[in-house]
């Protein structure tokens, strides 16, 4: 396995003047973005009340693949399939489309189908991937609703494998698409596309440097370059990097090698020609191109013309083949460095025998084409780890099968969540445990026994309060890891993380682990209730008498069963919402709320009212009185609001990230807060929020918007409550 990684507190969102590459300035680059968080919008939604996971279960799957392998060997003139096979072509579209995924934040991957909109379809890496879209359309045209483009551009890789002979290992529907870019996603700090590496390592000599949570190497690359660390041939050097980058996608050191050589086992690399011929990429490009990019319109362009890297050659000399050709080619001749057509460094083999050659792509009596390796090949045989493993798949091809299959699924399914989101007749029903398997939990006990327990056991309301949040609060809906479900923060690494108060839950854990071992329900269920409690007790100390919904049915995962090194990742270096901030973070603390808040699937009305609530709730990381702006702590009153938007103070700087709360006729301290907290008032949409929340006529409307938003994060991972 590879050495575990320690996530880095960086805000893995972008806010202030620059979201992206090319964005238009903005007039204050201070204010804190909440695009983030009114993105994908209803308004945005072609099919308003669509349930796309209702609607796949009624596709026909085997007439789908059907006209899949069809499309296969159906080459069309306006852009020729290489040896008559799109085969390779529909693997890149899919190897790209959940390659963007990254461990660090959940961000990426194939989840969404975003691959269609920009960034990501102008990123150089996958320039012509378009056309392998466009040739799809006529599938997803028949299909329709039945079928997303994310489930669609999966599947169709899938497809491509099986039909040149690999027996995957399975697939599941249920990626739903969305309908326009998503915002403020970090790619990266750069500019320019493919500019040197520099910017986003400390040392770029280092590969672990890189800063997080990004995992690709440049701007608009998925992975390595394939000449070399900013395109200087050197394997080992760019072994290094293959490690780290593979790593931040999840992926150790058997499962790296085996994606690198599968997916070089097929199709070929383009440079057969002269890039400055191409035109702009998609976004860039004029109306008439119609959404395609990079179209040469000097020369001729298709065929064995295309430029797309600009390497130029096949891997193996039976592309269109699942076999072992690619580790007899690596490990049966000495490679040496030449540039191909377009000027891209790549390694050929000294010596090529004539039986080697494999065909020209549109003419198979040519005999004339060459074999290249990238510098992410050539790292596999001489990288002192990589070169055993490639060794042993060379030596045994059902083994390497069989690795590389399992490799491919994790590698298209990473961001889908637990095995209970798969859909479809081809789903596994192996637990796997990158998919942090859950057992299923008991809904047959008697839930008011274990209410009388909690109660019972004295423990207070803010105690029921943050543990419930931070069992639930690891949730991120990018790619459905965390969350209450399982109770995994009674388990390493969870247990131990500063952010969920080690000492605190050493005392209260074991209380609900005996009402569980008593009651027969789970300590996740008997965490979520506990919280869920409070939270009605402290609405009726406000006046409003209020039942949080408690749907029974959490499990509990077991110790055995969770990957504490990929757990790590998740751990939280700030919650603003319980206003705690590691020591050295330098980030703003309002935008890793923002951030927090996005992972959870938050609104900023979300947002605002659950940070309120909490806060007067007494809920902040240990006992902390920053933001508690009320005498009745415990009482879930819109006190926080109220007196956050109350003229009769003023707001003093004390230190970094610290305020006095003071009152003006009196020139008396009152409270103390955190930026978090003078966010609210301060920025001019979510003042707007804290408004609303602080008016007489609101007070219940508060509670109610508390309780409802309480809820959704507690359920955040509940998928059996969904249609």
């Amino acid at each position: 396995m590879n050495a575990p990684h320690t996530p880095e507190a960086r805000c893995p969102v972008m806010h202030g003047a620059a979201t992206t590459a090319g964005a238009q300035p903005v007039w204050w680059p201070k204010a804190l973005n909440l695009d983030i968080l009114h993105q994908h919008d209803t308004k945005t939604q072609p099919l308003p009340g669509f349930d796309y996971r209702q609607a796949v279960r009624t596709l026909d799957v085997e007439a789908l693949k059907r006209d899949l392998r069809a499309l296969m060997t159906d080459s069309q003139p306006w852009w020729p399939a290489d040896w008559g096979h799109y085969g390779g072509l529909m693997i890149r579209m899919a190897w790209h489309a959940a390659g963007s995924y990254r461990v660090a934040d959940g961000r990426g991957g194939a989840n969404t189908g975003n691959q269609r909109f920009a960034p990501l379809n102008s990123w150089p890496d996958n320039a012509n991937l378009d056309k392998a879209r466009r040739l799809l359309w006529p599938i997803k045209k028949k299909y329709g609703n039945k079928i997303s483009w994310a489930d669609l551009m999966i599947l169709a890789g899938n497809v491509a494998y099986e039909s040149m002979g690999l027996k995957t290992y399975g697939f599941s529907f249920g990626r739903e698409d969305i309908w326009h870019p998503e915002k403020d996603v970090d790619w990266g700090p750069e500019q320019t596309w493919l500019a040197p590496s520099d910017a986003r390592y400390e040392r770029v000599d280092d590969a672990s440097t890189l800063r997080n949570p990004l995992a690709a190497v440049q701007m608009g690359l998925i992975y390595v370059n394939p000449e070399g660390v900013n395109g200087q041939p050197d394997p080992l050097r760019t072994a290094a990097h293959m490690r780290e980058t593979f790593a931040r996608m999840g992926m150790n050191d058997e499962e790296t090698v085996a994606l690198t050589a599968g997916g070089h086992t097929v199709g070929k690399a383009h440079g057969n020609g002269n890039a400055a011929h191409l035109g702009p990429a998609p976004e860039g490009a004029e109306l008439e191109e119609q959404g395609l990019g990079w179209m040469n319109h000097t020369t001729r362009g298709i065929g064995r013309d295309t430029v797309t890297s600009g390497l130029e050659g096949a891997w193996t000399s039976n592309p269109t083949r699942w076999d072992n050709g690619y580790f007899e080619m690596l490990f049966g001749y000495e490679w040496e460095l030449r540039k191909s057509p377009a000027g891209a460094w790549q390694w050929e083999p000294i010596g090529l025998r004539p039986e080697h050659t494999p065909p020209d792509v549109e003419d198979p009596t040519r005999r004339d084409h060459r074999i290249i390796m990238t510098d992410a090949d050539m790292a596999l045989k001489v990288d002192p780890i990589y070169r055993p493993i490639a060794e042993r798949f060379a030596k045994d091809h059902a083994y390497f099968s069989e690795i590389f299959a399992r490799a491919w699924f994790k590698l298209t399914h990473r961001d889908l969540g637990p095995r209970t989101r798969y859909i479809g007749p081809e789903a596994p029903t192996e637990d796997l445990i990158w998919q942090d398997p859950v057992p299923a939990g008991r809904t047959d006990y008697d839930v008011a026994a274990v209410r009388a327990a909690i109660a019972a056991a004295g423990l207070s309301i803010a105690d029921r309060v943050a543990t419930a949040w931070d069992s639930a609060r690891t949730f991120r809906h990018t790619d459905f890891r965390g969350g209450a479900n399982g109770a995994r923060i009674r388990l390493a690494p969870q247990k131990d993380w500063p952010a969920n108060e080690p000492e605190r839950l050493a005392r209260i854990l074991p209380i609900y682990e005996r009402i569980a071992a008593q009651t027969g329900a789970s300590v996740a269920d008997v965490i979520v209730l506990a919280g869920s409690m409070a939270v009605e007790e402290a609405a009726r100390a406000a006046g409003v008498a209020i039942d949080v919904p408690f749907a029974p049915g959490r499990g509990d995962a077991t110790q055995a069963w969770t990957d504490v090194d990929s757990f790590r990742w998740l751990e939280p270096k700030a919650d603003g919402f319980r206003n705690w901030l590691a020591p050295g973070v330098t980030v703003a603390p309002e935008e890793l709320l923002l951030d927090r808040a996005h992972l959870l699937g938050l609104t900023a009305v979300e947002m605002t009212v659950l940070v309120g609530g909490l806060r007067v709730l007494g809920a902040n990381h240990g006992g902390s009185r920053d933001g508690v702006f009320t005498d009745r702590v415990g009482v879930l009153s819109n006190d926080f609001f109220v007196n956050l938007t109350d003229m009769a103070y003023t707001w003093q700087p004390t230190g970094r990230n610290r305020y006095a709360i003071v009152e003006r006729a009196s020139g008396t301290p009152r409270w103390t807060a955190t930026r978090v907290d003078l966010v609210f008032g301060s920025n001019s949409i979510l003042r707007a929020y804290a408004e609303v929340y602080a008016q007489d006529d609101n007070r219940e409307k508060f509670v109610r918007d508390f309780v409802a938003a309480w809820v959704k994060v507690m359920n955040a991972d509940r998928y059996d409550l969904r249609p």
